[in-house]
């Protein structure tokens, strides 16, 4: 069950970190434990670019 889980997710971050003005490839830093984790959820956190972009328009304007 938790496979059906993973390239939803993995889209969900993606598109979270693009918000941030960050590539994808940012993810990967999830692979070192526990500090990459933690990068991760402060990414995650953090407001969105007001405006667009180098990936697009902002999804909240």
């Amino acid at each position: 069950m938790s496979v059906a889980f993973l390239l939803p997710s993995l889209a969900v971050s993606v598109r979270r970190l693009h918000d941030l003005g960050r590539s994808g490839w940012w993810l990967l830093i999830g692979l070192i434990p526990i500090v990459g984790w933690i990068v991760l959820i402060v990414f995650f956190v953090q407001d969105g670019q007001p405006g667009p972009n180098r990936f697009g328009p902002s999804p909240e304007s």
